[in-house]
């Protein structure tokens, strides 16, 4: 039986490309900080995947510290958050603001912060849009910091981060503005400086890149203001932000799957919408009901709920039968409690514990779409019988 899967919002598969690249660099041992040949080397291919990246971000010639290579997605989210909150005595204390639903790498930075006497205001994403009314309210002249993801990792939700940071450079040119763009990076056209973000957090393992690579994305305007310090201090790596020798394989690779994705952006996009919107049409004929978001929605995100069935249950299934889908974000799947991004849509403790998510990338087929719907139907039928 052959596996489908439908699971690329947890991790992909690294594309045939990227694989040929990472062999290539395996043979490429020296340090990219030695000044010798061998290290000469490395650093070259080093920059070559800093270049690649940057040109998906409409970045030419990246300034030292532009683009911080790290190990992940949420060691990016904590460079941006706490990184930006210690690096002035005089932020102690004041406002930050980001939302309910946010993934754990920002969520899990910002409780501790509050802890540190931070304030933190949470805007409402009810339904998958950003309650405007709150968020105009909260921003005031004690606010430094607004981090908003950019899509939602189990509702596929597209938060309008570009109106809610324009909002808050009209009132303070000095708020710095971050979003963690792991789960919209190469689903969609966008650039750092169209949304007026000064941080923007990336991952390869999304874009089918390796595990264990993440970047942060640093404006000129926040390298110019001094707007974040290291988290991870030694040998003054990546400008100075980022200690410890990098990972030059996986970034190599990261800088490939970067090239393959813009490369390929638009088709990708087409196919993904395409795929989703099948989904949307055969699941709308079974006793499911779908969370669609009520504004703009990512291409590849599909969550709905099932009847009475506990979603751990389906997924074991669905998984016997060849299918691989999620009921959530990977970095939670293990926990007990309700998903709060899905109780943050709308959906009641009970319907999120029975909430599945299906996420889709350009390698996916209508075959393996409509071979979901149906193994979908009878595991329904027999579980309510159950």
């Amino acid at each position: 039986m052959k596996e489908i899967y439908l699971d690329h919002s947890a991790t992909t598969p690294l594309s045939e490309g990227v694989k040929g690249r990472m062999r290539e660099v395996m043979e490429i041992y020296g340090n990219p900080s030695s000044l010798h040949a061998l290290g000469n080397e490395a650093h070259e291919v080093l920059e070559h995947a800093r270049r690649q990246v940057c040109r998906t971000l409409g970045v030419r010639r990246p300034a030292p510290g532009e683009l911080i290579f790290t190990s992940c997605g949420s060691e990016s989210d904590n460079l941006a958050v706490l990184g930006s909150a210690f690096a002035k005595p005089r932020r102690k204390g004041m406002r930050i603001i980001t939302t309910d639903s946010e993934h754990p790498g920002v969520e899990s930075a910002m409780k501790a912060l509050e802890t540190q006497g931070f304030e933190v205001i949470r805007i409402r994403t009810r339904g998958g849009e950003l309650d405007w009314e709150q968020y105009d309210e909260a921003l005031g002249s004690r606010v430094f910091l607004v981090s908003m993801m950019m899509v939602n990792n189990e509702t596929g939700a597209l938060y309008d981060v570009g109106r809610a940071f324009s909002m808050a450079k009209a009132r303070n040119p000095d708020i710095v503005t971050h979003t963690d763009a792991v789960q919209g990076y190469l689903k969609g056209r966008w650039t750092p400086g169209a949304l007026s973000a000064d941080l923007v957090t990336l991952s390869a393992h999304k874009i089918h890149g390796p595990k264990g690579v993440g970047a942060l994305y640093v404006s000129p305007e926040a390298l110019r203001r001094r707007d974040i310090v290291p988290c991870l201090l030694g040998g003054g790596q990546e400008a100075g932000f980022r200690s410890g020798t990098e990972n030059l394989i996986g970034i190599a690779g990261f800088g490939q799957a970067a090239e393959e994705g813009y490369t390929q952006l638009s088709a990708n996009i087409e196919a993904m919408q395409a795929l989703r919107a099948q989904a949307i049409a055969l699941l709308g004929e079974l006793p499911v009901t779908l969370n669609l978001p009520s504004g703009r929605c990512a291409p590849h995100i599909l969550n709905f709920t099932l009847p009475g069935i506990r979603s751990e249950t389906m997924l074991h299934e669905l998984s016997r039968n060849g299918i691989c889908v999620s009921n959530g974000s990977a970095c939670s799947s293990h926990h007990a409690h309700p998903s709060t991004a899905l109780i943050a849509f709308g959906l009641t403790p009970e319907q999120a514990g029975c909430s599945i998510r299906v996420s889709f990338s350009a390698s996916n087929t209508p075959q393996e779409v409509t071979a979901l719907a149906e193994r979908l139907r009878d595991a329904i039928g027999r579980l309510v019988r159950a």
